[in-house]
């Protein structure tokens, strides 16, 4: 698949850790939410893509962090 931002055929995926903090006042009070994903990073401009679990996604959709 061809990268979205420079049309580069040169991608490649990486394991990767990621601490997601919520957005605002209400985030410092509340913990990081970690995760996982695999991403697929563009060799050639550096567009990175990830997805993350719907677990996860419902986490951050509801302003919490577990």
């Amino acid at each position: 698949m061809a990268c979205g931002s420079c049309g580069s055929e040169r991608q490649e995926a990486f394991a990767a850790e990621m601490n997601i903090h919520l957005p605002g006042p209400k985030g410092l009070e509340q913990p990081a939410l970690w995760t996982f994903p695999r991403i697929e990073v563009c060799l050639d401009c550096g567009l990175t893509l990830f997805t993350i679990t719907e677990a996860e996604l419902r986490l951050v959709e509801n302003g919490r962090a577990a």
